[in-house]
C-alpha cells in the first residue's frame, strides 16, 4: 500500500491549517496539535523540520507560532512530501541506494519506477492551495519574501 508517513500527513495538516485557518495566519505547534489532536511534541519536530528548510519562520512573542514564508499556491505538495520523508519511491529498490537480490533479473522495477516517477508528478503540479476548500475563495495568509 502506498502510504505518506505521520509526519507527512502532520506536516501537511499544519501547513493548511496555517495556509487557511491560522488567525493572521500564525499559529502555535499546540494549537495546530489540539486542532487535529495529533502529539505535540511531534508536530513541533516537523515544523522545526520544515522551519530549517524554510517552507514556515517561527514569529516570537504573545502572538507568535509559525507562518508560511511563501504562499500557498507556491508550495508543491511533491516539495513538502520530500521535505518530510525524503525521495519518494514506492519500492525499496526505487532509492538508487538500495538493491534487492532480484535486482538483475526484475521485469517489474523499471514499469514501477515510471509509476513512482507519475505520482511525484502529481503532486508536483499540486500545491498547498489546492487543499484548501473553496481554493481560490478564501485568501492565504502567507508572510516573508517568496524564494
Amino acid at each position: 500500500m502506498l502510504r505518506l508517513s505521520k509526519k507527512t500527513d502532520y506536516g501537511l495538516l499544519a501547513l493548511r491549517y496555517l495556509a487557511a485557518e491560522a488567525p493572521a495566519g500564525v499559529a502555535s505547534a499546540r494549537a495546530i496539535a489540539e486542532r487535529y489532536d495529533i502529539p505535540v511534541e511531534l508536530l513541533a519536530k516537523v515544523l522545526q523540520q520544515l522551519a530549517r528548510l524554510g517552507y514556515v519562520a517561527a514569529q516570537k512573542g504573545a502572538h507568535g507560532g509559525y507562518h508560511l514564508t511563501r504562499p500557498a499556491s507556491a508550495i508543491s505538495l511533491a516539495e513538502i512530501v520530500q521535505a518530510i520523508d525524503g525521495p519518494l519511491a514506492i519500492t525499496a529498490c526505487g532509492r538508487d541506494e538500495e538493491q534487492c537480490e532480484q535486482f538483475g533479473t526484475c521485469t517489474v522495477r523499471d514499469p514501477l519506477v515510471r509509476v513512482t516517477e507519475r505520482i511525484l508528478s502529481v503532486l508536483q503540479t499540486m500545491t498547498l492551495a489546492e487543499m484548501v476548500p473553496g481554493e481560490g475563495a478564501m485568501p492565504m495568509v502567507w508572510r516573508g519574501a517568496a524564494r
